[in-house]
């Protein structure tokens, strides 16, 4: 049986997006996040959709400060990350988590979308 690929490169909205597959390896700490950047890089991509399912619980949990790390190494090499998936009971619990969805949301570097459509609706009107 042959492997499931990791990721695939798309262009959404113009933008060459390196969507990684639900299925792969966690994306945990900084070092995950540079193998990522990495592999956007070989590709070409300016963004890097990563899905939910690849992500620890802990990147939700602000006060581990996961996602802040992950999230300024991408910024830190210029690329734009979008997290893809619905995290609508997170941000019941997280007036924290809330407040920085939406702020991130604002801008235009790291964003909070519910599928790659969504993405793609965000790109087009970018």
């Amino acid at each position: 049986m042959a492997a499931r690929p990791t990721s695939e490169t798309l262009t959404l909205g113009g933008t060459p997006v390196l969507a990684l597959a639900a299925a792969g390896p966690p994306i945990a700490g900084e070092r995950d996040a540079t193998d990522v950047i990495g592999d956007a890089f070989s590709v070409g991509a300016k963004l890097v959709a990563i899905p939910l399912a690849r992500l620890t619980p802990e990147f939700l949990d602000l006060k581990t400060r996961v996602a802040g790390l992950i999230l300024q190494k991408f910024v830190n090499y210029g690329l734009r990350v979008a997290i893809v998936g619905s995290i609508a009971a997170e941000l019941i619990g997280s007036s924290a988590l809330t407040d920085f969805v939406r702020e991130s949301n604002r801008g235009k570097t790291v964003w909070f979308v519910a599928d790659l459509a969504d993405l793609e609706a965000r790109l087009v009107s970018a």
